[in-house]
């Protein structure tokens, strides 16, 4: 890659701050999980929503830049390709996401697709060709079985759920490794933001191409609908995953993946502060995992 607008360095100093970015993306994350399955219920389907949502939030993040700064937008004719594979895998990690959630649990979903930190570690040991401590293992292993207790995976029947939704959650895994770790990768030249915009826009660009251009934007849709579409567009894409990309730039994908497993913790807050749903004690004993191997990772702050 060449240096447009080169980042200074790979890991910047105050990297706990990238803990509370990653955990504050996760939070907006489990937000957006139930207006997703909302508007499934109200009749949009996955390929209409994704197209929605990659293009608002590629417009909304582009005048962000612009008025903000428009520096950050410029990169190099090279990089091109880059930036248009990133964008398949957001374009293929937001739909298989969203349609594992049309035909399967919403706590499925989250469980099969926070088994990217196993993928994003196989890839920097097996690509990358960097060790993993011992700390990251056991913080991968702990985050695992605590999404797996937090969603109540234990009460679903997974093997008898819609194959097609189990797929497409497996897929949206691996989908999520892939971008995180190419992220990580193009932070070495761009800064977070700026990937995120033109990642957002050729995911934008894919999904108009295999959905008619612009044909989700045409349906009749209610307040209440248009409400949440520009809910998951802004704090369910834009925010997040623009955290999380600040999170990777301080952290590494290996750590701010794991950490995203918070994402089905912060969700059982959000039900118990203001629907009013009680957290079993498996679900608790989950929850103590998920945050302990986030303190875990932070033992040793060297990259993984």
């Amino acid at each position: 890659m060449t240096a447009v607008n080169p980042a200074p360095g790979n890991k910047p100093r105050a990297p706990r701050l990238g803990y509370v970015y990653v955990v504050f993306a996760a939070a907006l994350w489990a937000s957006s999980g139930s207006a997703a399955k909302f508007l499934f219920n109200s009749g949009i389907s996955p390929f209409k929503l994704v197209q929605l949502r990659t293009t608002i939030s590629a417009a909304l993040l582009f005048i962000w830049l612009f008025v903000r700064d428009r520096n950050v937008l410029a990169v190099a004719r090279k990089d091109y390709m880059y930036f248009l594979m990133l964008g398949i895998a957001l374009a293929i990690a937001q739909f298989t996401y969203l349609y594992a959630i049309s035909k399967i649990h919403v706590a499925a979903a989250i469980l099969l697709q926070y088994q990217a930190p196993v993928l994003i570690a196989a890839y920097t040991v097996l690509v990358g060709r960097k060790r993993i401590s011992l700390f990251t293992v056991l913080a991968i292993l702990g985050a695992i079985l605590g999404c797996y207790l937090m969603v109540g995976a234990y009460d679903i029947d997974i093997l008898h759920m819609n194959r097609a939704g189990i797929i497409s959650g497996l897929a949206s895994a691996v989908a999520f490794a892939l971008y995180s770790v190419r992220s990580e990768y193009g932070m070495q030249t761009y800064k977070p933001w700026a990937i995120l915009f033109y990642a957002l826009l050729f995911a934008a660009f894919v999904w108009n191409i295999l959905e008619p251009p612009l044909s989700a934007f045409m349906n009749a849709y209610s307040a209440a609908a248009w409400q949440w579409i520009l809910f998951i567009g802004l704090f369910g894409t834009v925010l997040p995953f623009g955290l999380y990309n600040e999170g990777i730039k301080r952290i590494s994908a290996t750590r701010a993946s794991i950490t995203a497993t918070m994402e089905p913790v912060m969700a059982g807050v959000i039900s118990y502060s203001f629907i009013g749903e009680t957290m079993g004690i498996w679900q608790i004993a989950g929850s103590g995992l998920v945050i302990g191997s986030i303190l875990l990772l932070q033992i040793k702050q060297e990259p993984a």
